[in-house]
């Protein structure tokens, strides 16, 4: 009898690639434009298509000589986030709403914002007791810091001073910074 052994190597293949080598396609972050006060009507057609999106929206007290009023403030006119895979990102576009992605500048294919950026930015605007404000000036990199009190416990972003204001600030690619209000007393720094 004779004894022969055979060697079976198996290929791992990347998350997003089938057996076959079919890619499947990741889904991923991108910035929809969309046509000026349509930003909440887009986001429930696209909830119907079943389409993740996500619109920044903050609640603001609005004072009128005889009343006040609670009213949600769009924080990034004319924008969408969406979460698409190849399919949905075509789906998207088919909307009349929604003219283009937002690319980096000299590219051609819209720019991808990481999951971790845009965690940051929901969990800011979910729970902060200020406003967000955004900024898409250039701001210098601050030291990484980590708020240990407060509403907005756990969040990692950096400390920046803005118009002599310590804030926080968290960095979305393509659209600058998202920033709060934060007293010093309220952050560490992260090691």
């Amino acid at each position: 009898m004779k004894l022969t052994s055979e060697r079976v190597t198996t290929k791992v293949l990347p998350a997003h690639v089938t057996g076959n080598g079919v890619a499947l396609s990741k889904k991923r972050w991108l910035v929809a434009q969309v046509r000026i006060y349509h930003e909440k009507k887009t986001s429930e057609r696209l909830t119907k298509m079943g389409i993740e999106n996500y619109v920044p929206v903050q609640r603001k007290t609005h004072l009128w000589s005889d009343r006040r009023k609670q009213i949600d403030h769009i924080v990034i006119p004319m924008k969408i986030f969406v979460r698409v895979d190849a399919q949905e990102q075509k789906d998207v576009l088919m909307l009349s709403a929604v003219s283009r992605y937002m690319v980096l500048h000299g590219e051609s294919a819209p720019a991808v914002i990481p999951d971790t950026q845009m965690e940051k930015f929901k969990f800011m605007l979910d729970y902060s007791e200020e406003a967000v404000n955004m900024s898409n000036a250039p701001l210098s990199p601050g030291e990484k810091v980590r708020v240990i009190k407060g509403p907005l416990r756990g969040l990692e972003g950096e400390l920046v001073t803005l118009n002599g204001k310590t804030k926080i600030a968290v960095r979305l690619d393509m659209l600058g910074c998202a920033s709060v209000d934060m007293p010093v007393g309220y952050i560490e720094r992260v090691v």
